[in-house]
């Protein structure tokens, strides 16, 4: 099976702890966790062949297969906790590394047993641990379950699946007669679509908002268009508090001009949901607002509000309310941006277009969520990432929910903490991520997810 995914060579295969799009694939199909994510983006087994949760949720418990590395070390339940701690450690100073931050205790009980120790309960820690950064390296490799090699003059990715055997598993019968072995190459923006409307690939992998205006160009009846029903955060980050943006009533100003039932109506999306908030109101329980932030008021009379707020600065500076905002290249940017500064044309902001790490006042952040909680869409604003704008005190909030153990507490810290990066107006929300793929109809192991992760491996698999 040939796949592309929108990429750039450079970011195909990446070393670290900080990996692209594309990075993340590669390295689950060959670095297993103690976990991994099928198709569907559920949960299974993988170096772990089976677990159990204690009753108070703060303790994991992993039996591991029996199975060896490459080199044909076993995999020992000691080596996991030194790889896991090690991997931990690396990720500091991430955000993915703040997720971690219940991790309290790893500890290898047996030959094949590992425990993990948390502060307090996390009904998604599976789902963390399955994250492909996460994925364990034993002198430089990793145990699978797919073994890759390099085409140096094509660039193209060779992924071979690894015989059940060699994984712990079951032998099972003209192993090699079934099972597919995958090129994988990174392609950009129309090259991408045009090696897929042109049966050079079958899958395509990794569309955002910035190149979705692609799909439908090209003979569309070899394939079809997959959106994801994605989860996460799509929206302007605020990098200066400079000038215009030093207050935070006009930063809300620029927020509230923006009509987001209108926003995707160029792209002819359906189903795109939009949002006024960070966090989705349905990830708290009880519910701690309303769906729509400035419930009540019409389009006009926010604009009308941030208006006079714009013009109020204007005159007490002398100066002309003009913005930068860093968005990437594609044809879907360039609707984003028309949309966007009509917007903000509207109450008198002028804006200017400048790419990714220019120097914009407000960048474009496109990122999928890793789990479903609060504290994931609050940790993207954590003070020690410095990003852009935040706020210590809903820091501190979300580290003190760390080790609460009552789901109640737990929630009011997190809803209070989202409270304070709303006052502070770090962000500007406009909905959820756009993630697709175009994915011919003889493609199997392929499923739309929540999560925008379409593991590799299961491509590999036979259908019977």
């Amino acid at each position: 099976m040939d796949i592309a995914i929108f990429a750039t060579e450079e970011t195909l295969i990446q070393d670290g702890v900080r990996l692209s799009h594309a990075a993340q694939h590669v390295r689950a199909s060959t670095n297993e966790g103690l976990v991994a994510l099928d198709a569907a983006g559920q949960v299974v087994p993988a170096i772990a062949e089976r677990w159990i949760v204690t009753d108070d949720g703060l303790s994991y418990i992993f039996r591991l297969r029996s199975s060896n590395w490459p080199d044909g070390e076993e995999i020992t339940a000691a080596e996991v906790r030194r790889l896991l701690r090690e991997a931990i450690r690396k990720l500091d100073g991430t955000s993915l590394g703040l997720d971690l931050a219940k991790v309290t205790e790893v500890r290898a009980m047996t030959g094949r047993v590992v425990e993990l120790r948390l502060s307090g309960p996390m009904p998604e820690f599976l789902r963390l641990l399955a994250q492909p950064e996460l994925g364990l390296v034993n002198r430089g490799s990793g145990a699978g379950p797919m073994v890759l090699s390099r085409d140096d003059e094509t660039q193209i990715i060779r992924l071979s699946a690894l015989p059940p055997q060699e994984r712990g598993l079951p032998a099972k019968e003209d192993w090699e007669e079934v099972s597919r072995g995958l090129s994988v190459r990174a392609l950009a923006g129309q090259a991408a679509v045009d090696a897929f409307t042109g049966g050079d690939v079958d899958l395509l992998m990794g569309g955002t908002l910035a190149t979705f205006p692609l799909a439908k160009l090209g003979p569309l009846s070899r394939g079809t268009v997959q959106v994801d029903p994605a989860l996460g955060l799509f929206g302007f980050i605020i990098r200066s508090d400079a000038g215009v943006l030093s207050d935070p009533a006009r930063r809300e100003a620029l927020s509230m001009a923006i009509d987001r039932s209108v926003l995707m109506q160029p792209f002819g999306l359906g189903g795109w949901q939009p949002a006024t908030w960070i966090v989705p109101q349905a990830m708290f329980a009880p519910t701690q607002y309303p769906l729509n932030r400035w419930d009540g008021l019409e389009i006009d009379e926010r604009r009308q509000i941030a208006r006079a707020r714009i013009a109020q600065w204007e005159a007490g500076s002398g100066e002309q309310a003009v913005l930068r905002l860093g968005l990437p290249e594609g044809p879907g940017s360039d609707l984003l941006y028309e949309q966007i500064a009509g917007a903000w044309q509207s109450i008198g902001v002028t804006l200017v277009r400048v790419g990714i790490g220019e120097g914009a006042e407000l960048e474009l952040s496109d990122r999928m969520a890793r789990y479903s909680s609060p504290r994931w869409y609050l940790n993207q604003f954590n003070c020690a990432l410095d990003l852009g704008l935040c706020s210590p005190g809903a820091d501190t909030l979300v580290r003190d929910s760390l080790s609460v153990r009552d789901p109640e507490e737990k929630q009011a810290l997190l809803a209070e903490a989202h409270a304070e990066i709303i006052a502070a107006e770090v962000f500007i929300p406009l909905g959820v991520p756009v993630r697709w793929s175009l994915v011919r109809g003889a493609v199997s192991g392929y499923q739309a997810n929540q999560w925008g992760i379409h593991p590799l491996f299961p491509l590999s698999q036979p259908t019977n």
